[in-house]
């Protein structure tokens, strides 16, 4: 024979549980009940009907009715689920697996026995868990399976705190490798800045150069006019002589930039810069790697 009994803290669940079950199920009852007397109250004002009348009203209120109770029993399956989801979840906390007999649920004798229950003993407590916190599944009682459980949530919970750790320090040299690349970013900026400064500035000069010994051979030319009209020919050719060199010079001094440029691509200085730079972001892309690595699952 089966027996029917629970400790303490699982007969309050169950008596809550059953509580509310029959709090739903009274309310459906009064539902069906206001069926039946709307039914009188506004179908039943004459003395006689025919069966045509009856029969119509009956099928009126079978629907009302079948409508009540499918929704309660749908109701109360779909509350039955919540209630075993809010267990397996508690249970899966401590490592737990609980599986259910289906076969059980048409057992007639403990069918009978939670009846029993719900007449003496559920009528009769008093005990009502006023817990304010949501309630959890309890341990096993058993001292070794709780200890071994104890263990490995210390373990776990160390690991985690270990992962967190390593998780801020990896986070700490992703920003220190940020900071250092944006320094050597700035440095290598300030430094082509000034090169370029020191390129402008020279080819400005020799620009200005030629700029004033092309007016002077201008303002010779012109002079040289006023005084013999016969050296025109000749200073017309030193003028176009002159713009040809000025012409060769700027292209003497573009291929002289170029040839700069690439010199200082070449030095010592650009090419630490680079390394600097090169490892900065590998670095970077590694610890991206082993952040993700650590980053927790959601």
């Amino acid at each position: 024979m089966a027996e029917f009994a629970f400790n303490e803290h699982h007969q309050n669940e169950v008596i809550n549980y059953m509580r509310f079950a029959r709090s739903k199920r009274v309310l459906r009852l009064k539902t069906i009940d206001s069926c039946f007397e709307e039914l009188k109250d506004s179908r039943l004002v004459e003395e006689t009907f025919t069966v045509d009348e009856v029969k119509d009203m009956l099928d009126g209120l079978q629907v009302v009715v079948r409508g009540e109770v499918e929704m309660e029993l749908i109701n109360t399956a779909h509350t039955n689920v919540l209630l075993l989801r809010q267990l397996f979840s508690q249970a899966e906390k401590f490592y737990l697996r609980l599986q259910s007999d289906i076969s059980e649920l048409e057992n007639r004798e403990l069918l009978e026995q939670v009846a029993e229950f719900e007449k003496t003993d559920f009528k009769t407590t008093d005990k009502i868990n006023q817990e304010t916190s949501k309630p959890k599944l309890a341990p096993l009682n058993e001292s070794g399976v709780s200890e071994l459980l104890n263990k490995e949530i210390a373990r776990l919970q160390e690991d985690n705190d270990k992962l967190k750790a390593r998780l801020r320090t990896l986070e700490s040299q992703a920003m220190s490798a940020l900071d250092e690349k944006s320094k050597v970013e700035r440095a290598l900026k300030d430094l082509q800045k000034v090169q370029g400064d020191q390129q402008v500035t020279a080819q400005s000069q020799e620009i200005s150069s030629l700029e004033d010994t092309v007016a002077a051979l201008k303002e010779d030319y012109e002079r040289s006019l006023s005084v013999n009209a016969a050296s025109q020919k000749d200073l017309q050719e030193n003028l176009i002589s002159a713009k040809h060199e000025l012409l060769r010079v700027q292209e003497q001094l573009a291929l002289a930039e170029k040839e700069l440029e690439k010199k200082f691509q070449q030095t010592a200085a650009y090419r630490n810069m680079k390394e600097i730079l090169t490892k900065k972001n590998e670095q970077l892309k590694e610890i991206r790697k082993r952040l993700q690595r650590y980053e927790p699952n959601e």
